[in-house]
């Protein structure tokens, strides 16, 4: 599986990032399209890049439910003594 990124560009605009997940036979179409969109940059980031940026994602919603009451925090003291 690959992961591709496409940065929405338009003259000095703030610019908006999107992750794909795109079966592997069917990102070189989807890629030809964007990179044929003058708005477009359209690149391939490797596996372990785009686990790193779901595992952010996952650590950020986390925070958020910690912070709405609905998940339990843990103390840093005891993930300290876990290693």
């Amino acid at each position: 599986m690959k992961y591709y990124t496409c940065d929405k560009q338009l003259n000095i605009e703030p610019t908006m990032k999107v992750l794909l997940d795109i079966k592997d036979n069917k990102a070189p179409s989807l890629m030809e399209v964007l990179r044929g969109l003058s708005y477009v940059k359209a690149k391939t980031i490797s596996d372990e890049k785009a686990l790193l940026i779901e595992e952010i994602k996952e650590a950020v919603d986390n925070l958020k439910l910690v912070k709405q009451g609905k998940l339990k925090a843990r103390p840093a003291k005891d993930l300290l003594n876990e290693i």
